[in-house]
């Protein structure tokens, strides 16, 4: 099989598995409904992906790779911090939306295999500490009121995610079951998320 083939065959297959995990979910979805949907018989499918859980930890390296360096070039910019923060939460609520299986995916395997993620996160290269750092010469230049990294990014990232883990107290119960309203909810997060964080840190 020529290496064009087996690139475009396992590009079908991870296309096909997005779109069935996120229509049900990583326990809802079977080798078999990927199959169907790639348009493959599932003998092929194992071949090149042994079970559903090596598909998708493919899926989740690719997007997680793919946006990691974008914050560490967010990071490093040299932007005043709350354009920073204005892209990196556009970044990762689009993220987000493109791929709304992610973050259960991702606490499912912190409870049960953190190691993985964590080697996945350390591998991008990003580092808190700069992040502090940085956080400390805006508070001495008076530009924010001081706080540290590790708090930041998990105001941040909870607010980001929750939405996403919660849909059903979220949508189920604050949005009175709408997902017209639930859609329309998670695109007004990028602005809303921004402007309590910036407010937070105004001096």
């Amino acid at each position: 099989m020529a290496l064009k083939e087996i690139k475009t065959t396992e590009q079908k297959i991870t296309d096909a598995a997005r779109k069935v995990f996120i229509e049900k979910g990583f326990d809802g979805a079977r080798m078999q409904h990927i199959a169907n949907e790639a348009g493959i018989n599932k003998a092929l499918l194992h071949y090149y992906f042994r079970s559903k859980e090596k598909l998708f930890d493919a899926i989740f390296y690719d997007i997680f790779r793919q946006f990691m360096p974008k914050v560490g070039i967010i990071m490093s910019a040299d932007v005043p911090i709350f354009d920073k923060i204005r892209v990196f939460v556009s970044h990762y609520v689009d993220m987000l939306l493109n791929n709304p299986f992610l973050p259960a995916f991702v606490l499912h395997e912190l409870s049960r295999r953190p190691e993985k993620i964590l080697n996945v996160i350390k591998d991008t290269g990003v580092n808190p500490e700069v992040l502090n750092n940085f956080l400390k010469n805006e508070a001495e230049k008076g530009h924010i009121v001081y706080i540290e990294a590790a708090h930041l990014m998990v105001n941040i990232i909870g607010m980001c995610v929750f939405p996403f883990v919660g849909r059903p107290i979220v949508q189920g119960f604050i949005l009175g079951g709408s997902s017209e309203k639930y859609g329309q909810f998670l695109n007004e997060r990028k602005e809303k998320i921004t402007e309590f964080v910036i407010n937070a840190l105004k001096k």
